[in-house]
């Protein structure tokens, strides 16, 4: 069969990767086009467009690029149209994914969304696109079966792709004292700072977070860089702070570390599922917050607490993030703190929640039986297909 996937971001690509994996183990003839990056094309995908052509953060990015938009918006239709996918399969990306899959769908294709978009935190209205316009839901958070089961849509929830992707790397590890040397590391136990990805909120937590390093002597703080943040910005902020900056080893960090400083977002639950006690750390600028306040509708920013609905790790947010709490909340998870037990014991709930490994294999495989099932009643042999 043929699949065409849609991910216009890094982490659509780093799990549409692992789909295409188990679409090829279920379906040995299988063939992937894809709007996609480096990573799916690593796993036998035929890239069409990369995503870094395809990034527009913030609304003021998106006004500027209209004209780009549109004619993206068009070829990808163009595409389609001439590869004549059995399925376009979508992941996140709604503001263009939502709009190709309304002209997919009217023009006879299948369509399937994996990984949803945070409908349940804003924009809750986009859910009327999915009812009409795709075909099959498969979700990776399990609060999303009875969101969309508000709104009438039976969705499927497999597990999650990360637990996939973090224990295949936690596996591969060697020991930690051989990580430590690799990374130039002291013996000293290990504080991790992730400040997230984008600038924004980089200068604006980072800062936060190197007002308590003096109050923890005994401990290195090491701070997991990425890639797309130059090296500039980071020690502009660091100064002379006895931290040191190790790009693109995040998940060594976490692995390292005894308790992490966590800018929310996908991070908060690589560090749960890694056993690693955590804060979540948060600041925006006053009219984003503001926009925030106004439209997100969850009582939570971390996946751990939205997962677990309940605050199981402490999120201080804007006005809350303060040396005062932030020292507070650091010394009730380290070694002997009053939280640790606790943050340890409820990760294992978690886990149980979120099921075990191998979910993009499992929605692989559902997806392949869902197609040779709707082939064989339009009167088509699945196995010719």
């Amino acid at each position: 069969m043929k699949y065409f996937i849609i991910a216009g971001e890094q982490s659509g690509d780093l799990h549409g990767s692992n789909l295409v994996r188990g679409l090829k183990v279920h379906d040995s003839e299988c063939e992937v086009f894809c709007w996609g990056g480096d990573l799916l094309q690593s796993a036998g995908a035929k890239v069409l467009k990369h995503y870094k052509e395809l990034a527009f953060m913030g609304f003021v990015a998106v006004v500027k690029n209209l004209g780009t938009i549109s004619k993206n918006l068009t070829l990808c239709k163009e595409q389609i149209s001439e590869i004549k996918p059995d399925v376009v399969i979508f992941i996140d990306y709604p503001g263009f994914n939502l709009r190709i899959a309304e002209w997919a769908k009217k023009e006879g294709f299948r369509t399937f969304y994996y990984i949803s978009p945070k409908l349940w935190a804003w924009n809750e209205g986009r859910v009327v696109k999915v009812r009409k316009h795709i075909d099959r839901m498969y979700i990776i958070f399990p609060f999303e079966v009875e969101f969309y089961k508000k709104h009438g849509i039976t969705v499927e929830y497999l597990g999650n792709p990360l637990v996939d992707e973090t224990e295949r790397r936690v596996a591969l590890f060697p020991p930690k004292d051989v990580i430590r040397k690799a990374l130039g590391l002291g013996d000293k136990p290990i504080i991790a700072l992730l400040a997230g990805s984008r600038k924004h909120e980089i200068e604006l937590v980072l800062p936060q977070m190197k007002k308590i390093m003096v109050h923890f002597p005994d401990y290195q703080f090491v701070l997991a860089g990425v890639k797309n943040i130059t090296d500039d910005l980071y020690k502009k902020i660091i100064g002379d702070s006895p931290v040191s900056l190790i790009k693109e080893k995040t998940y060594e960090i976490l692995h390292l570390a005894d308790a992490a400083l966590v800018t929310s977002g996908t991070a908060t639950l690589e560090a749960a599922i890694m056993g690693t006690p955590q804060v979540v750390c948060y600041k925006g600028d006053f009219f984003s917050m503001l926009i925030a306040w106004m439209v997100i509708k969850v009582k939570y920013i971390s996946l751990v607490n939205l997962i677990m609905g309940s605050e199981v790790i402490r999120e201080l947010v804007q006005y809350d993030l303060t040396e005062k709490k932030l020292l507070e909340e650091l010394r009730a998870i380290l070694l002997n703190g009053s939280k640790r037990a606790k943050i340890l014991e409820d990760y294992k709930t978690l886990k149980v929640k979120i099921g075990p490994s191998g979910a993009s294999s499992r929605v692989a495989e559902r997806m392949v039986k869902e197609l040779k099932k709707s082939a064989t009643i339009n009167g088509i042999s699945g196995q010719n297909l």
